[in-house]
């Protein structure tokens, strides 16, 4: 009996080894960084298959020099740029010869350990696919942000992917290992051809075959983003509306893939994600564009919600997405965008004005009566509460006055969210650049505003500058608070989308009226440390809110940047460590207020740097 032991199985069958695939297009600065950060991930990388897409800036003569001296290097010249990243990848994927692939761009890196962390969770758990956690390096600042962090917060094994339907979020195929005769037993490969967001086609073929995946909490790639480049990545640059109708094709195949492969639950949470992503990520820029991108973009996304069956928005039908589209579908032409882009913002905040119907249904506006039902049935921790907020300096500092106003809608405002108690705040600045650096106040009382104390500015650009009553006496620049609630004057005039409506006396909070109503209001004032913001030198801070309930619930907020008289309006704050420190609060494309400190002369010489290159280009 020649029985084979098993040391003699071992050694000849070759270790297990991967390849790392890495396409690029007129990338010299950046290609020969990426190929080396795959070689330098060790003896598990057996193979690195360069593929230049018909370069003309030299890109392809550094790889073959590179390749003279790394011999697991091999370069493949394509001799027509196929306009995209999908043709490219699918020349490397054929020229593989390693049990694993994996898939880098020219302008990324591999950080290290990354290669050894995918194989060993795939080896280890028998998975085809083994993924791992991206983050996006933005440059040249270096903050870094993941990717579907929740994904990737734990080593865990996903025997099919019905099992984990969020998996259809993390669209990226660059941050995962596959076994090579899995995707070539399916056919698995990338759409041909100029095809933006072709990764997620590529990711729903791969789901749809029902893979084992392997999911690490290890960083095993990094994404640099570019803003500033010549050429915008084809993901980054949606300035012109092809993109979005790029955007909307690659979800519908995604989705047509993933139902016509049985996997049902997938496809649906396929267009759960289109909601609560992609449509919520281009409504907060929509406001940025000209007419015409405008009526185009409303034109694209009508005609592709109108695939979306009754199902589809049966689902969590509070969310903020789900809100937006179904207003999107009621009409024919672009409406109330900055009001959609404020229950577009993470978190969303949902502004007035609060319409009913006659038989006393919230709806989205007296014009467009989109119900608003469902959100009768959203907890309190989730609520879209609206926050405004105004940043002015005063003599003994720079003083944060928080208006919280619960801005639900009035059964809401006056029933269950006021049942709950909103009782404090906290505020918390937190740095753009450094997202581990956060200065946090004391939480201070919430309490309901006076009657006639609506604070100052508008709530947006088509809003009404509203009445506001005198300060506190004693409280500039103070941490403390003196609050309390009361009616809106008698008589108050809704114009605008952010401004309130009138409500008939005695008919607060009831049904069986229509129109557009009233809600209450809480407010707080909070001194803003400028010498800890000041501290890191020049830099931008996002302010966040956390909202605390009589029940101990907490919500966290961002709050919406008042515009009007004096407001957001660059000052410069005496300091005694810096001399001076400019103060900038502004709106983000979200509407939510940030805001920018640039302490002593430095600080002053980078904005007028900043200002001088802005005029200049």
């Amino acid at each position: 009996m020649n029985a084979e032991s098993e040391t003699d199985r071992d050694a000849r069958t070759p270790p297990a080894g991967v390849a790392v695939v890495v396409i690029g297009y007129d990338d010299a600065a950046h290609v020969t960084d990426a190929v080396r950060s795959a070689l330098a991930q060790g003896p598990a990388v057996r193979e690195v298959v360069a593929v230049d897409d018909c370069s003309t800036d030299g890109s392809a003569g550094l790889l073959d020099r590179l390749a003279t001296s790394e011999p697991r290097l091999r370069v493949i010249r394509r001799r027509a740029n196929s306009g995209g990243c999908g043709t490219p990848r699918n020349t490397g994927l054929d020229a593989v010869t390693s049990p694993y692939v994996m898939f880098l761009d020219s302008d990324d890196v591999l950080p290290p350990g990354a290669v050894d962390a995918l194989l060993e969770a795939a080896e280890g758990a028998h998975a085809e696919v083994a993924g791992g956690l991206c983050v996006r390096r933005e440059l040249p600042s270096g903050r870094e942000v993941p990717w579907q962090a929740r994904l990737y917060a734990l080593h865990s094994v996903v025997p099919h992917p019905a099992r984990r339907p969020r998996l259809v979020h993390d669209t990226l195929c660059v941050n995962k290992l596959y076994r090579t005769g899995f995707l070539r037993a399916h056919g698995i490969r990338f759409p041909e051809g100029r095809f933006p967001y072709e990764d997620v086609v590529f990711t729903a073929r791969v789901l749809a075959a029902a893979p084992r995946i392997a999911l690490v909490p290890d960083r095993v790639y990094v994404w640099h983003v570019r803003r500033s480049a010549g050429r915008l990545s084809i993901s980054l640059d949606r300035s012109g509306v092809e993109n979005w109708r790029a955007r909307t094709e690659a979800c519908r195949q995604a989705y047509e893939v993933l139902l016509g492969a049985g996997q049902k639950e997938l496809a649906r949470a396929v267009r759960a994600k289109f909601l609560d992503h992609d449509l919520r990520m281009y409504v907060r820029e929509l406001g940025l564009r000209d007419a015409a991108y405008r009526r185009a973009w409303w034109e694209l996304t009508r005609a592709h919600l109108a695939e979306y069956d009754a199902d589809d928005w049966a689902r969590n039908p509070a969310a903020p997405g789900r809100l937006i589209g179904r207003v999107v579908l009621a009409s024919p032409e672009p409406c109330d965008l900055p009001r959609l882009r404020e229950l577009a913002a993470r978190p969303a905040r949902l502004c007035p004005p609060y319409a009913r119907a006659a038989d006393g249904t919230p709806v989205w506006s007296d014009a467009l009566p989109v119900s608003l039902e469902p959100l009768r049935a959203r907890p309190v921790r989730a609520l879209p509460l609206a926050v405004d907020a105004e940043l002015r300096p005063c003599a003994r500092g720079t003083r944060l006055r928080l208006r919280l106003r619960l801005r639900l809608r009035l059964h809401e405002l006056y029933g269950r969210v006021a049942q709950a108690g909103p009782e404090s705040v906290e505020a918390e600045w937190l740095h753009r650049d450094d997202g581990g650096v956060v200065v946090r106040d004391t939480a201070v009382p919430l309490a309901p505003c006076p009657s006639g104390s609506e604070p100052a500015g508008t709530a947006g650009s088509e809003a009404v500058v509203l009445a506001q009553g005198p300060e506190p006496a004693g409280r500039a620049g103070s941490r403390a608070v003196a609050l309390a609630w009361g009616a809106e004057p008698a008589g108050a005039v809704a114009v605008g989308p952010y401004a309130r409506g009138v409500e008939p006396a005695g008919t607060a909070g009831t049904a069986g009226t229509a129109g557009t109503v009233r809600g209450g209001a809480w407010s707080a004032e909070v001194a803003v440390d400028l010498a800890a913001l000041s501290a890191l030198g020049a830099g931008t801070w996002d302010l966040r809110l956390r909202i605390r309930f009589r029940d101990g619930v907490s919500r966290d907020v961002s709050a919406h940047a008042l515009r009007g008289a004096g407001l957001l309006r660059r000052s410069a704050v005496p300091s005694v460590r810096h001399g001076v420190v400019l103060v900038q609060p502004y709106a983000t494309h979200s509407g939510a207020l940030a805001l920018r400190v640039a302490p002593g002369v430095r600080g002053v010489l980078s904005v007028a740097r900043a200002r001088l290159r802005r005029l200049l280009h």
